[in-house]
């Protein structure tokens, strides 16, 4: 008797494969590589060690999404992820970048000891599953969604994701001087168009990659409006090695592993609205088990990243969105995105030439795919019983607000102990706290396995509907 093999399991044939899995590295690889960028410059680092730690990067990338997306015994969800390092590590690594005592070397010992403390505190977060009822689930996603669209609508604009601090009413750290120029909006709406075109009018594999196409497309319009620069392309060497510990042996200090361990934490609660918001889009169930196997895997992604001279690893929310637009649920399209991203940290001239794609093009795929996860969130709100129990609507209200704190006010807790800061950066982890807490005091706290139940009912009722 033939067994059918889950879409997640599915296999796909290996051109396929690669195209789909170069679609997941286009999308993530701008925000892959910022993170060294702005750190190297910090740091003020030479050009060819800011490169080194680039490659380093990619090749740790393709590690970590390897661990999850494959898995091994005990670790990795086995779910469509790719890894890439986390943006809440950010401002506590310029904080320490900025420290003569503690420096780069001190950096990568905090990172492994912030792995290590993740790795072993695994199976206490995945315990908290209990805590995430389809209202909580679905006020976190959309937190997640709406986070993102800032990133894209920076890349639509021709700058970074914003780091910056409010200066007199402007945000700051533009990474590009011609930010929002027309020209660039222009190429970010002729993707948009180009993506939606093909899902109207596309079926089967055309469709599938139309995000792809709207990427290419976007860059032969730059290549044809001189916005493409392919200098760093020629002058990349072909192969180079990623080696552990290139910049020596790391530094333990205690207040920065602290601190990294406080951001590991807000990375395994993040992680875990992106599995369950995974787990409704490939209706593959996110139990205890797999909570845990995935968060052991962000986990190690962060000590091996320690070692190969990068910085903390996370399951990268931006590919979400790109694994409801396509609607392709195997996780071996992100397998091959991570043999992918391994290349890339190999030969620095194949990466040289991704990252010679304009960021306002990345930006009109950013606007779809970022958009599709707070649309998974909603989804999921579809199913809470709002008439009957109106005190859901103040979970969900409340919960937003808080969420869009660090996003439309990131001064709001600059009185608060400096210390706090990693967790009050991040609004997707506010937006977790208040949720569950506002979801404990209106509600109460059920079981793991009614929380999943429910999640399935109201998961079938909107397919329904």
């Amino acid at each position: 008797m033939a067994t059918s093999v889950h879409p997640v399991d599915e296999i796909l044939p290996l051109p396929r494969l690669f195209t789909l899995g170069l679609q997941h590295v286009l999308v993530m690889y701008a925000g892959a590589v910022a993170v060294p960028l702005i750190i190297g410059r910090a740091l003020k680092l030479p050009p060819e060690q800011i490169a080194v730690l680039i490659n380093a990067d990619l090749f740790a990338c393709g590690i970590a999404t390897l661990i999850q997306a494959v898995g091994f015994p005990g670790v990795g969800i086995r779910l469509p992820v790719m890894m890439g390092v986390t943006f809440a590590s950010v401002a506590p690594m310029l904080a320490m970048a900025g420290s003569p005592e503690i420096g780069l070397l001190g950096i990568y010992g905090a990172v492994i000891v912030a792995g290590v403390f993740g790795f072993i505190i695994a199976p206490f977060i995945s315990r908290m599953l209990p805590l995430f009822p389809p209202v909580v689930t679905g006020t976190i996603i959309i937190v997640i969604g709406i986070s993102l669209m800032r990133v894209g609508i920076n890349w639509a604009g021709g700058g970074l994701p914003t780091l910056g601090r409010m200066v007199d009413g402007q945000m700051g750290q533009f990474a590009n001087p011609a930010y929002g120029a027309l020209d660039g909006l222009g190429i970010a709406l002729f993707v948009l168009l180009v993506i939606l075109a093909i899902t109207r009018y596309g079926s089967g594999f055309l469709a599938n990659v139309a995000v792809l196409i709207g990427i290419v497309a976007g860059a032969v319009v730059a290549g044809i409006m001189g916005k493409m620069h392919f200098d760093k392309v020629l002058s990349a060497p072909w192969f180079d090695v990623v080696i552990p510990f290139q910049f020596g042996m790391p530094k333990f200090d205690l207040v920065a592993s602290i601190t990294m361990c406080l951001v590991m934490i807000v990375v395994m609660i993040e992680s875990t609205g992106m599995f369950l918001a995974l787990g409704e889009m490939t209706d593959r169930k996110i139990d205890q088990a797999a909570l845990t196997k995935g968060l052991r895997a962000d986990g190690l992604g962060t000590v091996i990243g320690g070692i190969f001279n990068t910085f903390p690893y996370t399951s990268f929310s931006q590919n979400v969105g790109l694994v409801g637009v396509t609607g392709i649920r195997s996780r071996w399209v992100c397998a091959a995105g991570g043999v992918i991203m391994l290349a890339l940290g190999l030969v620095p001239k194949m990466a040289a030439l991704v990252e010679a794609v304009p960021l306002v093009v990345l930006g009109g795929a950013g606007l779809v795919m970022f958009g599709m996860v707070a649309a998974t969130g909603a989804r999921i709100l579809t199913k809470v019983d709002f008439t009957h129990s109106r005190n859901n609507l103040f979970v969900v209200a409340v919960s937003v607000g808080f969420g869009m704190i660090p996003l439309v006010a990131p001064n709001f807790f600059r009185q608060l102990p400096h210390a706090l800061h990693p967790l009050l950066e991040s609004g997707i982890l506010l937006a977790a706290i208040v949720s569950v807490a506002l979801n404990a005091f209106f509600n109460g706290l059920g079981s793991a396995e009614e929380a999943r139940a429910e999640a399935s009912a109201g998961a079938k009722a909107a397919e329904h509907a």
